[in-house]
């Protein structure tokens, strides 16, 4: 469990930076290299390196040397923990929701019929 938690640790930080979840998006449409990154981020090839290195030991990415350049590639295996931790947050919050809504439901019923009952005498 502690392994997990280094895990989405690192996940989640690289995902709170909007560089790197841009990278990521990117990623999503296919491969890139660091130098594909840089004119559109309006950053230095050594600051994209930074944030590429981040993703990549958070797990979110990998990179392979192609000739002169670093091919980048999404690893969605990576996003699937974070998908996993989110869903089961998702399902908890949801199911305290409903509890709150069913108990809103029940009290308001029993308001009615206070209401009700006190009203007739």
């Amino acid at each position: 469990m502690v392994q997990y938690s280094i895990e989405l640790d690192r996940a989640f930080a690289a995902l709170s930076d909007p560089t790197r979840r841009g990278i990521l998006e990117r990623l999503g449409e296919g491969s890139a290299t660091i130098t594909e990154f840089a004119a559109p981020a309006r950053m230095s090839l050594t600051g994209l390196k930074k944030h590429v290195r981040v993703l990549e030991d958070a797990g979110l990415v990998s990179t392979e040397k192609v000739g002169r350049s670093r091919l980048c590639t999404l690893e969605p295996a990576g996003l699937r923990d974070v998908q996993r931790w989110v869903d089961s947050h998702q399902r908890m919050w949801e199911e305290r929701f409903d509890r709150l809504g069913e108990f809103l439901e029940r009290t308001s019923h029993k308001t009615k019929e206070d209401d009700t009952k006190g009203g007739s005498t």
